[in-house]
């Protein structure tokens, strides 16, 4: 099947005739698809055939759409919070996702984990909003992704953030001077020393908690993508339909 990429292509109106599913219905046979990790194939036929999913899900992400859902969404949960549109705090992490044979060309060892596969690299506001995230092979250091997240992060909030707060694999030169390059202060939160059990961190446990509701998406669960471009963008849309279901009880 080809891949449509549509960033600057105009998309149909709701009403064209060349339309034959609403895009509400297209939507949520995504969100199916992702909420349960099945294949593409396997969409059931009260759903829009996957071949319509699949082309108008690449227009999606070749658009955009998804960054710029979260990034509107997250602005409301922050006004309902009684927050500033923009944080000036974020909580960066990354997760590692074990590789399948659809992903296993791209993947990498992560010798601490013990696991081959990619890693999502990811910044939240204080709140476990998503601010921006990208994906790599699982034995690029940590350190190494801070540059392009700083980057994608200030794009977004217009130079708002200043401060990250980071783990003890953020620690060096390396990542001290790219965050800085982007205005940004790296805030190391270390374990305890005597660390026995869970213990809960400061700050830290925000991108953990933000990382625990993506396998809700089985799609999410392992990275069943052959391109890294799909599953970054499946985690935006998974935060979008986290936010949006926030948003749904807050003004219900």
């Amino acid at each position: 099947m080809e891949r449509f990429n549509c960033t600057g292509a105009p998309m149909c109106r709701e009403d064209a005739r060349e339309r034959s599913h609403r895009l509400r219905a297209v939507f949520n046979a995504l969100r199916w698809l992702v909420k349960t990790g099945a294949h593409w194939r396997m969409m059931p036929n009260d759903l829009p055939p996957w071949p319509v999913v699949y082309q108008q899900t690449w227009r999606w992400i070749g658009a955009g759409c998804f960054e710029i859902m979260v990034e509107d969404l997250r602005s409301l949960l922050r006004e309902f919070a009684e927050r500033k549109p923009q944080p000036t705090a974020m909580v960066v992490d990354s997760r590692t996702l074990q590789s399948t044979p659809e992903s296993g060309a791209r993947a990498g060892y992560d010798g601490a984990k013990r696991r081959k596969g990619a890693k999502v690299h990811a910044a939240v506001d204080t709140l476990g909003n998503l601010l921006a995230s990208h994906v790599a092979a699982a034995n690029e250091q940590d350190r190494a992704q801070v540059d392009k997240l700083a980057e994608a992060v200030q794009q977004i909030t217009g130079d708002h953030v200043e401060l990250a707060y980071v783990d003890q694999g953020y620690t060096g030169e390396t990542a001290d001077s790219a965050a800085a390059r982007h205005g940004i202060q790296l805030e190391v939160v270390k374990h305890t020393e005597a660390k026995r059990g869970f213990v809960l961190l400061p700050r830290r446990w925000v991108v953990e908690r933000s990382f625990a509701w993506a396998p809700r998406f089985r799609r999410l669960a392992r990275d069943y993508e052959r391109l890294s471009q799909t599953l970054a963008a499946f985690h935006y849309f998974a935060f979008a339909c986290l936010m949006l279901s926030r948003i749904f009880k807050i003004l219900n």
